[in-house]
């Protein structure tokens, strides 16, 4: 392919993404805002884990770079892809830290959950944004330059990353990236990238602020009555409110919006099939938590 990748924030998923990339034979550098992190990659290369043993490897070709090495990318070759892979609130800064690094043709990919492209597009304009959702993925850096994933690969029966356009068009960059991120696991281009990043917000927002504000896995929090309906009102109202700003949403895990939301409404047939879904032992629940 021939083009050279900066993942700005190296941690969970960006550390995965970048490291498999790097493992395939690409051109990447990994920065990061740990100094730990980055001396440990360098010290002993990358360790990555899943729940196969073909998925056990450590990446020792990534270049990696302290935040505060940014600058010697002036003197090499321009940034043709920059994955920004932080948290939401710093976006701006981590988009601007890579803008002046890009090549003509280059652009930022957002690898982050919510919606971020508007940021993004703010510092380096939309014509240099793109997006991509990773669905069900579920990586976790539990130690520095250690990411481990927690749940088999989607495969075939489901799509991992996502990559589009903010305008909707398939392009020739689109393409690419599908391909690129194809190597990792399940990918597509899509059409509908803000439906595909508002289902997403729908599941984190049923899963990850519950499990944070309460201190339970995903598992428990669907165990417990109480919790598991409260998440799945979180669940119906997010829908509720994309759908009130023009969002054609996307499937939610397994659930179709329209059914989620009715749930969260009270209709007692579609609560018994969402509770069906979600309930612990049950061999559909797909516990969103990524």
């Amino acid at each position: 392919m021939g083009k050279r990748i900066a993942v700005v924030g190296t941690g969970a998923l960006g550390g995965y993404v970048g490291g498999y990339l790097a493992n395939a034979g690409l051109d990447v550098t990994l920065i990061d805002f740990w100094p730990e992190n980055i001396e440990t990659i360098r010290r002993n290369g990358l360790e990555l884990d899943g729940v196969t043993p073909e998925e056990k490897f450590t990446v020792k070709n990534a270049k990696t770079m302290h935040l505060t090495e940014m600058q010697d990318l002036s003197r090499q070759k321009p940034i043709d892809i920059a994955f920004v892979s932080m948290k939401s609130y710093d976006t701006e800064w981590a988009t601007q830290l890579i803008k002046q690094y890009l090549s003509p043709d280059g652009y930022v990919v957002s690898l982050q959950n919510c919606l971020n492209e508007e940021r993004i597009a703010g510092v380096v304009g939309w014509g240099k944004t793109v997006g991509m959702v990773a669905s069900l993925i579920s990586v976790d850096m539990f130690e520095a330059g250690k990411i481990r994933r927690t749940i088999a690969k989607g495969g075939d029966k489901h799509t991992v990353f996502r990559v589009g356009e903010v305008h909707g068009r398939i392009t020739k960059r689109v393409e690419e990236l599908r391909e690129m991120v194809g190597m990792i696991d399940s990918a597509k281009t899509t059409t509908n990238l803000w439906g595909e990043r508002w289902s997403k917000l729908c599941q984190n927002g049923m899963k990850n602020g519950v499990s944070a504000a309460t201190g339970m896995t995903g598992i428990d929090c669907d165990r417990n009555d109480a919790v598991r309906r409260f998440s799945i009102k979180l669940g119906g109202e997010a829908v509720r409110v994309g759908q009130a700003l023009g969002y054609q949403i996307e499937k939610i895990g397994k659930f179709e919006p329209e059914l989620l939301a009715r749930a969260s409404e009270g209709d007692k047939a579609a609560l018994d099939e969402v509770e069906a879904i979600l309930r612990p032992g049950s061999n559909t629940n797909p516990n969103p938590r990524a």
